[in-house]
């Protein structure tokens, strides 16, 4: 199954990556590739207890396309 991965840099250095259509579901990494490999563990244990406690296991993902102005 493939997941959508948002992935930042935040202010102290760190590389946050979050999967957004499993509530809750974030890590992080010193590099992109630590962050990457974190989000996958992550995705797996929030899966796991997702399905113990019958809850479904992803909300919608939709995305929204809107006009900005440079």
């Amino acid at each position: 199954m493939k997941f959508p991965i948002t992935l930042y840099k935040d202010e102290d250095g760190w590389y946050v990556a979050e999967c957004p259509i499993i509530p809750g579901c974030l890590s992080q990494g010193e590099t992109q590739a630590e962050a990457l490999i974190n989000i996958q563990e992550a995705i797996e244990l929030c899966l796991e207890v997702r399905k113990e406690k019958q809850m479904p296991l992803t909300i919608d993902y939709l995305e929204l396309e809107l006009p900005i102005s440079a």
